[in-house]
């Protein structure tokens, strides 16, 4: 599919209500009141892109990171993912706002080999930690606790569609987690360790094999965080000057997460001659739970869950829920489906960041924001898509990632890290990137600070050459040409990844 300027230029300002309001933390860090009280099923991070590993560009690679803030040294326990929860991965590929095509992640923690006791005296006692010495391999006698995990696929509806279940190239349907990267010294090698758990997977109803891998990973998000958090405690100067790019620390570029990332053939996402996907993940939690007091041995054995799923949190685009939704409005989001997001149009069609950033910058809460109300330019484009660029024939409009699959990938080395920004501005062929999918090298606070500040409306011209109306044009937009110099003096293209699958970089390591 050939992309018009007229169409380039539009999508380069798809997500900007998305950017930085002072409620950001990250990309989707503890981004709403109920989430902060179970992080295990907090998405921090959701990215859906073609595979760009050489020789693999026929793939879709589907990334949900889960668990974010991690502290490398976390011990004793660390990051296991939650046995009680069920964490998904959506995929509409027919523009209806609802699922067509669900990959379900179910988790179960065990004691590996009945665990690891040592003798002492005349009696023999279970250690405290995870591992008694040095961890080679999953099954590695050192190591008492082992999570393993499955998938099943859904078709249709997510909870009344049809089921199957993935297998490995073993044939089972018992997939291992690698143990989180707790040192040097109990995992010498631990990128080759982690790299044994890269699996093939068959999934049912797609004859083409594809990949997966649950781990922990190195946070791959950049942001100045507690500048961010402080009411944008950087002057309007540095934050409009383009070589202060990079000039402060990513503050979260000392976490891990914890990654569920899948690989899988692009005719097995696509439906008939739509090429076009929408993808999000959500983590949902039982109704109901009971606490025992006196819980047997074994590992998470007080909690007794029970009842009906309940979905706790939701990500798709990155930034919505952080910097559009309100604070009373930021569960109810999070629990909710593509298919109702006409209740959070108010908050897209009249965003507040502009006037936070107002305030924060200028005393003033309408010195920067521009005028062009309701914000037409921002609803057409952030919830439906880019007509001619990742737009479904029949669109129903909803928030959710959306990727031309038509559109081939782009090798690392060339990625502009603005997307079809940066490739608009530079003249480049990459049309791979953000918001067409989101690859972790886009930098989407940076791109989205530019259009929720009047990018869209300066692009357009007072001729309207976008046709997104007489109302959003320059004069619209206070900041003027400076807006796209907006960036938020962090850069996420130094930020550390890999160039082939999972694509994120080695988590750091508890000891150093």
């Amino acid at each position: 599919m050939r992309m018009t300027r007229r169409a380039s230029l539009a999508l380069a300002a798809l997500p900007l209500t998305l950017a930085t309001l002072g409620n950001v933390q990250a990309s989707s860090h503890r981004e709403a009141p109920f989430i902060t009280t179970v992080p295990k099923v907090d998405a921090s991070d959701f990215y859906m892109f073609r595979s760009y590993e050489a020789g693999r560009s026929d793939y879709v690679t589907l990334i949900a990171n889960y668990l974010p803030l991690q502290d490398a040294y976390g011990g004793p326990n660390y990051f296991a993912l939650d046995p009680n929860a069920l964490y998904e991965i959506h995929i509409d590929n027919n523009g209806d706002a609802k699922e067509d095509l669900t990959f379900q992640f179910r988790f179960k923690n065990t004691l590996n080999n009945g665990g690891v006791s040592l003798p002492i005296g005349n009696k023999t006692l279970n250690i405290p930690l995870i591992q008694a010495g040095t961890v080679t391999d999953v099954n590695s006698a050192s190591l008492q606790y082992r999570q393993t995990y499955a998938v099943t696929v859904v078709r249709g509806d997510r909870r009344g569609g049809q089921t199957s279940m993935a297998t490995n190239a073993g044939g089972s349907t018992v997939f291992d987690k690698p143990v989180d990267n707790i040192g040097v010294k109990t995992i010498p090698d631990y990128a080759g360790y982690a790299a044994k758990h890269v699996q093939t997977i068959n999934l049912p109803g797609c004859s083409m094999p594809g990949r997966v891998f649950v781990g922990q990973r190195q946070d791959p998000f950049a942001v100045n965080l507690g500048t961010i958090f402080d009411l944008v405690n950087a002057p309007a100067s540095v934050l409009l000057d383009p070589t202060l790019k990079g000039a402060a620390a990513n503050t979260i570029g000392d976490k891990n997460v914890t990654t569920i990332a899948l690989e899988v053939h692009k005719s097995c996402l696509t439906q008939g001659s739509e090429p076009v996907i929408g993808g999000w993940t959500t983590a949902s939690l039982r109704q109901a739970r009971v606490l025992d007091g006196t819980p047997p041995s074994g590992l998470q054995a007080s909690e007794k869950p029970g009842g009906a799923w309940v979905q706790v949190s939701r990500l798709g685009m990155p930034l919505v829920n952080e910097v559009v939704i309100g604070l009373k409005d930021k569960d109810r989001f999070n629990g909710s489906k593509p298919v109702g997001d006409g209740q959070f149009a108010d908050y897209v069609t009249h965003p507040t960041l502009p006037a936070l950033l107002g305030i924060a910058l200028t005393g003033n809460a309408a010195s920067l924001a521009p005028t062009n109300l309701p914000r037409t330019d921002l609803v057409t484009t952030f919830l439906t898509g880019i007509a001619g660029v990742n737009q479904p024939a029949n669109v129903v409009a909803s928030e959710m990632l959306r990727l031309n699959t038509s559109i081939a990938p782009v090798p690392f080395a060339q990625q502009n890290r603005l997307g079809i920004v940066g490739n608009l501005l530079a003249g480049g062929s990459d049309n791979a990137g953000f918001p067409n999918g989101r690859r972790p090298k886009d930098d989407v606070v940076d791109i989205a600070l530019v259009a929720v500040m009047g990018g869209l409306c300066m692009a357009n011209g007072d001729s309207n050459t976008l046709g997104l109306g007489t109302g959003c044009k320059p004069s619209a937009v206070p900041l003027g040409s400076q807006v796209f110099n907006l960036h938020d003096a962090v850069d996420q293209a130094v930020v550390p990844l890999l160039d082939a699958f999972p694509y994120l970089n080695t988590p750091i390591a508890g000891s150093r």
